[in-house]
């Protein structure tokens, strides 16, 4: 069984990786940020870094669904590789950060890699509005999301509600978590674990 949690940067994602991966005794598979040697750089000035960082990404992350597909484990994963190509690659392009000829090579290796990728079993997707993202990355206090705009997370937001609207992969569950706090509140834990047991179990 695979099922990957994707949202916005601050919707909760490696949490819930976390917690669902203890509450069913699964390995969880963590997004590479803290040995990602282009992060900062690309914070402290995104037109220089923006493909380096993408291609970094998408590597990291269908070296994962290598290894995911090889463990024969049930693995809860934290962002997927479709992100990368949908949502992050395509804001930088956008915001005119990675240039034409970058972002087509960029895509050509994508849509190789897809070709080899099988979609999870589900994909949760964590949806929440800019303040509380803007709040959430505040309280966690990473020194090179401090200069993260607001423009920014919005225009991530408008990304992916695009791609979820026109997720057809797989199973996809939604939760709204901007009312949620299910790391104190454990009956939010548990409606998250009955949305998560109907979309794996249920009839239908």
């Amino acid at each position: 069984m695979h099922i990957a949690i994707t949202g916005n940067i601050g919707a909760g994602k490696t949490t819930l990786t976390t917690m669902l991966a203890k509450h069913y005794g699964w390995k969880a598979q963590f997004e590479d940020v803290d040995d990602n040697p282009y992060l900062e750089d690309f914070y402290a000035d995104m037109s220089k870094w923006s493909f380096a960082l993408q291609i970094y990404f998408l590597g990291s992350r269908f070296k994962q669904v290598k290894e995911i597909r090889e463990s024969g484990k049930n693995i809860v994963q934290d962002r997927t590789i479709y992100e990368d190509a949908h949502i992050f690659a395509e804001n930088l392009y956008d915001m005119g950060l990675l240039t034409q000829r970058d972002f087509n090579n960029y895509t050509s290796v994508f849509q190789l890699m897809k070709s080899f990728v099988s979609a999870p079993d589900l994909l949760i997707y964590l949806r929440s509005d800019v303040p509380n993202l803007v709040k959430k990355i505040y309280k966690r206090g990473r020194d090179y999301e401090a200069t993260i705009s607001i423009d920014y997370l919005s225009k991530l937001n408008q990304k992916y509600e695009k791609w979820i609207n026109n997720y057809k992969e797989g199973k996809l569950l939604i939760i709204d978590v901007d009312d949620l706090d299910f790391v104190e509140r454990a009956e939010d834990f548990g409606s998250i674990l009955e949305k998560i047991e109907g979309e794996l179990h249920g009839l239908f």
